[in-house]
């Protein structure tokens, strides 16, 4: 676990620790501070959300389960120890929720990485200010310095064409006879590299029961989701192939 949280941190804070010899550099950095709070409070929601439900007979238990499972779920590392697809549906789709977003950018991670989040969130804020202050003037900050317009632009670009991909993959499979579970987690567990969905692609299942088809379709959403989608999206524009 410790290991897999540490593989969802920015690997150039890393770099940044060493040179400095100081934990303030990962300290003061936004994104890692909301990864470690995320990541501690869903596990502790978790825990005590399997403990509520009778799933597992201790605290210690369930926060052990917990732990693990969040952890490697949402950092999309994509291992299991136990088949938390028997849970209450609440805990594995709040995992399948967080490794959409969970990790920091520039680690091993997948999904859309927390600080387009974290931009998506203050833009928004900002958005509901102008509509009380239509003539405020409210910049969107990230550690002090002013983000400018264009890479906000660029963050909604992204994030539109990630539901898009997750609304069109998701219906070809289904449309190709995959249940909507099996067809929405495999959905999301493709794009963001997770591995294990829900349904027929739980984590005590795996991929192979798929058609042909739907394994093209699955493998074409891994390349989307590792390659940053719009990278390999833009080579189906007639722009990139003009001189």
């Amino acid at each position: 676990m410790a290991f897999m949280l540490l593989a969802g941190v920015n690997f150039a804070l890393y770099f940044l620790l060493w040179k400095k010899r100081s934990p303030d550099v990962l300290w003061l950095d936004l994104e890692v501070r909301v990864y470690f709070f995320l990541m501690a409070g869903a596990v502790l929601l978790v825990a005590l959300f399997l403990l509520a439900h009778g799933v597992y007979p201790s605290f210690l238990e369930s926060l052990r389960h917990a732990a693990f499972s969040v952890v490697s779920v949402a950092t999309t590392t994509g291992f299991a120890t136990v088949d938390y697809a028997q849970w209450p549906i609440f805990a594995p789709v709040l995992m399948l929720f967080l490794c959409s977003f969970a990790t920091c950018a520039g680690s091993t991670g997948g999904g859309i990485k927390l600080i387009r989040s974290l931009l998506l969130l203050k833009q928004a804020k900002r958005e509901l200010t102008r509509i009380v202050h239509p003539r405020a003037v409210v910049p969107v900050t990230l550690g002090g310095a002013v983000v400018p317009n264009q890479v906000l632009m660029s963050v909604l670009a992204f994030m539109l064409f990630y539901g898009s991909t997750m609304v069109v993959v998701s219906m070809l499979l289904m449309f190709s006879g995959l249940d909507l579970v099996s067809a929405t987690t495999a959905t999301i567990a493709c794009i963001n590299n997770t591995g294990p969905g829900l349904g027929q692609v739980g984590p005590a299942g795996n991929y192979q029961g798929l058609s042909d088809f739907q394994t093209w379709v699955c493998t074409f959403a891994m390349l989307l989701g590792r390659l940053e989608m719009l990278s390999v999206l833009v080579l189906f524009t007639p722009t990139f192939w003009r001189r």
